[in-house]
C-alpha cells in the first residue's frame, strides 16, 4: 500500500495539511509524489526544502525539469519555456536561499523519472499510447529498452512528462498528474487515475491510497490561501 500525491507547484502549507491528513490514517505508509513541486504556488523552496530534509520520493515534473534547464543553462529553449510558465514565484521564494539552490538541483538530478512499485505506475504525465508502436505488446517495465524509449522522448510532447495523450494499458494502474482536473479522474480503458486537482488555482491537493492497482482512499486538502 502506498500513497501518492498530485502537483504541489509551491503550495506549501497545503501540502503539510495533507500530508497530516494522510500520516494520521496510515502512519507508516511509504508517500510518493508526481512531480511538478515547484512553480505558481508561493513557496517552492519551502516545498523542496521539505522533501529534501524528509527525504521524500518524487518524480520528475515538467516544471521541475524546466526548473533545472533554467539553472544549469542545459536547454536554452526549455529555459525560455520555463520563463513563461510560473518561474515568477519560484525565483521570489529563492531569493534569500541562493546557496541552496545547487542542493535542490541536486535533488532533482537525482529525481526518476517513474517508479515502478508493485502496487502500482507512478508518473508525472504517464505513457503516451504513442508508445505502443515502438514497444509493442511484450514490454517490461524498466528493461533497458522500455527506458530507451521513455529517456528519450524526455522532452517530446507525448514524453512521461508531458504527454496529453491517451495512455497506455500497461497492465497496472497508473497514477499521473500533469493534467489538471477538478477531482480525481479515473479512466477504465488505459487503467490510469489523474490526480492533479489543481491546487495552485485554489482547488485542493488530492492524495490517494493505492493497493494492488486498486484506489482504496482519496484524500483531499483544500488550498490554503497563504499558499497563493
Amino acid at each position: 500500500m502506498v500513497a501518492v500525491i498530485g502537483d504541489i507547484h509551491g503550495c506549501y502549507f497545503t501540502l503539510i495539511g495533507l500530508l497530516e491528513k494522510i500520516w494520521a490514517k496510515y502512519p507508516q505508509i511509504n508517500v510518493y509524489s508526481v512531480g511538478d513541486l515547484v512553480d505558481r504556488g508561493k513557496f517552492s523552496f519551502e516545498v523542496v526544502q521539505y522533501f529534501k530534509n524528509k527525504k521524500m520520493k518524487f518524480c520528475l515534473g515538467n516544471h521541475d525539469l524546466m526548473f533545472l534547464h533554467y539553472i544549469q543553462n542545459v536547454n536554452p529553449l526549455l529555459a525560455l519555456n520555463w520563463k513563461r510558465n510560473g518561474c515568477e514565484s519560484t525565483l521570489e521564494s529563492y531569493q534569500n536561499h541562493n546557496k541552496e539552490i545547487n542542493k535542490h538541483v541536486k535533488c532533482f538530478l537525482k529525481a526518476p523519472l517513474y517508479f515502478n512499485l508493485r502496487d502500482c505506475f507512478i508518473s508525472h504525465a504517464g505513457i503516451s499510447i504513442k508508445h505502443k508502436a515502438i514497444l509493442g505488446d511484450k514490454f517490461r517495465i524498466g528493461s533497458p529498452e522500455f527506458n530507451a524509449v521513455i529517456q528519450g522522448s524526455i522532452i517530446d510532447n507525448s514524453g512521461i512528462l508531458w504527454t496529453r495523450d491517451e495512455l497506455m494499458n500497461i497492465g497496472k494502474l497508473q497514477v499521473v498528474g500533469h493534467s489538471r482536473k477538478k477531482q480525481i479522474t479515473v479512466n477504465t480503458k488505459s487503467n490510469s487515475v489523474y490526480i492533479d486537482t489543481s491546487a495552485f488555482t485554489g482547488n485542493g491537493l488530492t492524495g490517494v491510497i493505492i493497493e494492488k492497482s486498486e484506489i482504496v482512499e482519496i484524500l483531499f486538502e483544500q488550498t490554503r490561501l497563504d499558499d497563493m
